[in-house]
């Protein structure tokens, strides 16, 4: 990845400034430069070096041993470029018709070269949407973004039914499978029961049952049905 010294434009930058931002809204905590690097496929030290990077930029702010907070101008940095990402995503789904296992690469690639004149232009064209097709919610032209509680789809009580909402986007096997179940945002699903010794859950989607893997499960996040 390059970097432009002092620009906040520079696609490293808008990345870590992503990556920090998710893994500081999945804990609520500072996040560590092991786990940036981890979540970036970097080595700790780079990931050491781009956090002091963005400490000087005023992006985030540093304390050693205890991790990493974006600035008021960090999140912004993030939220636009989440912004840019999940309306890309959309896009490539609902105007190209490209399977929604594929789209994260290719909007992880197209969202550093996205002008605020496209950006507008492609929100339009899909009636300013709230959410993309994995369920994550885009945040607003105005850089709001509404977190909303769920639980995942392992926590649930044996007998629970909840809305799917969300899953994350980062893993195309995951998302094969659940479009193989016909498994997407916004189906009601029943918690039937789980398997012994950390094995799969049986869900009911409709008049069938399916079963997944714990792992599937946790990933999958649920809002409890009204």
């Amino acid at each position: 990845m390059s970097i432009e010294t002092g620009s906040e434009r520079s696609p490293v930058v808008q990345d870590y400034a992503k990556a920090i931002y998710s893994l500081e809204v999945r804990s609520g905590e500072p996040v560590g430069n092991n786990e940036l690097a981890e979540r970036l496929g970097v080595p700790p030290g780079t990931a050491s070096a781009m956090v002091k990077r963005l400490d000087e930029l005023g992006l985030a702010e540093h304390t050693p041993y205890h991790g990493v907070r974006l600035t008021a101008a960090g999140r912004r940095v993030a939220l636009r470029m989440l912004r840019r990402h999940r309306l890309l995503e959309l896009f490539l789904v609902e105007t190209l018709d490209l399977p929604w296992d594929r789209v994260h690469e290719e909007a992880e690639r197209l969202e550093h070269s996205l002008s605020d004149e496209l950006e507008a232009a492609i929100a339009e064209r899909l009636g300013n949407p709230t959410h993309d097709p994995h369920g994550d919610p885009i945040p607003s032209a105005e850089l709001v973004l509404e977190e909303p509680d769920t639980v995942s789809l392992d926590e649930l009580e044996d007998g629970a039914e909840a809305r799917f909402v969300r899953v994350s986007d980062a893993d195309p096997a995951v998302l094969r499978h659940l479009g193989e179940l016909g498994i997407k945002p916004g189906r009601n699903l029943k918690l039937v029961e789980r398997e012994p010794f950390g094995g799969s859950l049986v869900v009911r989607i409709g008049r069938r049952s399916e079963s997944l893997p714990r792992e599937i499960a946790h990933s999958m996040r649920m809002e409890p049905s009204s």
